[in-house]
């Protein structure tokens, strides 16, 4: 399965058959096979057929806009999961503190073993950055240690904070010095590394948010990020531990010169990446969004399954609300950014 990637403006799509086809000034300009389509990106003036939206709901394709110079994203959905059960667990488990704090430390813990073992990759193969990356692996480990000595989750909160520092700390002595970052800055970002994550970070979120829809959870509802108005607070969860992944990618752009600091561009708004920019980005971005995709529908299983097990045995005298064993429902695949 993959993913089409659409940034063009005054582009309409059609569904002709069992065919995705491109209209420019009311001329036939393309056409794609909905058949391995998973997702479809849109950014820009772009009009979309009823009927297409609908063979892309038949379908279970998912539809992401990214609307606007922040590129905040808009989800069409097809019919969701039917497992209904799976929802009513996942809302009571988000008013157990004692779940949601082992659920929070096993996310943090797994967050921070992800960023050491980057910095120890590149550690290994840097050496001119290995006094730096050693001093943010130690506090990386320090950071680790402490995950279960944690009683709440703003103390979390501040050890990931902690960590956070430390990590980006190594992350930006490995990048060119003419990009001059100089650590995670966001709304806006201010520097193309910031622009580069931010918009990763983005379509893994949006990822996050169809992995868990398709396997009947309810994303908004999270155990480590509370409850926000807007927020899909279950797919941040999901996602912390993944972020490494966006900023490896993010290193290999910049280190390759497939993306330069002239490709961007700086405004009120922000450091923006520019259209040119954004389709070397799309072009590289698919291989490791099928990593992603499938190491969210890990994830998602695992969730799944740690729900309805966790509601089991708060309720054993309740009648049955599910199978976690039952995965038919979990996705085979698989914000601006700022979560």
């Amino acid at each position: 399965m993959t993913s089409l990637y659409v940034d063009r403006r005054g582009v309409t799509l059609k569904a002709d058959g069992e065919a995705l086809v491109f209209y420019e000034n009311g001329e036939r300009i393309g056409t794609v096979p909905l058949a391995p389509l998973s997702r479809v990106f849109m950014r820009g003036d772009v009009t979309l057929s009823s009927a297409l939206l609908g063979k892309l709901g038949e379908r279970g394709i998912g539809v992401v806009v990214l609307s606007g110079r922040k590129a905040v994203p808009t989800m069409l959905l097809g019919r969701p999961h039917n497992d209904a059960a799976r929802r009513v667990a996942q809302y009571r488990l988000s008013l157990d503190g004692d779940f949601c704090l082992r659920f929070a430390r096993a996310i943090v813990e797994a967050k921070l073993r992800a960023q050491a073992t980057f910095l120890t990759e590149r550690r290994d193969s840097e050496p001119h950055s290995r006094y730096l990356l050693t001093l943010s692996l130690r506090r990386l480990a320090t950071s680790i240690a402490a995950v279960d000595e944690q009683g709440s989750l703003g103390s979390l909160r501040g050890l990931e904070g902690a960590g956070a520092a430390a990590y980006f700390e190594g992350f930006a002595d490995l990048l060119p010095e003419r990009l001059k970052f100089s650590g995670r800055n966001r709304r806006p970002p201010r520097d193309p590394v910031n622009a580069m994550l931010s918009l990763g970070y983005t379509l893994l979120h949006a990822e996050a948010v169809l992995a868990l829809y398709g396997a009947g959870l309810d994303p908004f509802v999270g155990f480590y990020h509370a409850l926000d108005f807007g927020r899909e607070s279950l797919a941040c969860d999901l996602v912390e531990p993944l972020r490494v992944e966006v900023d490896r990618h993010a290193l290999m752009l910049f280190r390759s010169e497939k993306l330069r600091a002239e490709g961007f561009s700086t405004t009120e708004s922000g450091c923006l990446l520019g259209k040119a920019g954004r389709a070397r980005f799309y072009g590289e971005w698919e291989e490791v969004a099928a990593r992603l995709r499938k190491l969210l529908a890990e994830s998602v299983s695992d969730v799944a399954s740690a729900i309805m097990q966790a509601a089991a045995v708060e309720a054993p005298c309740s009648p049955p609300i599910g199978d976690p064993a039952a995965d038919a429902g979990v996705a085979d695949e698989e914000t601006g950014d700022g979560f």
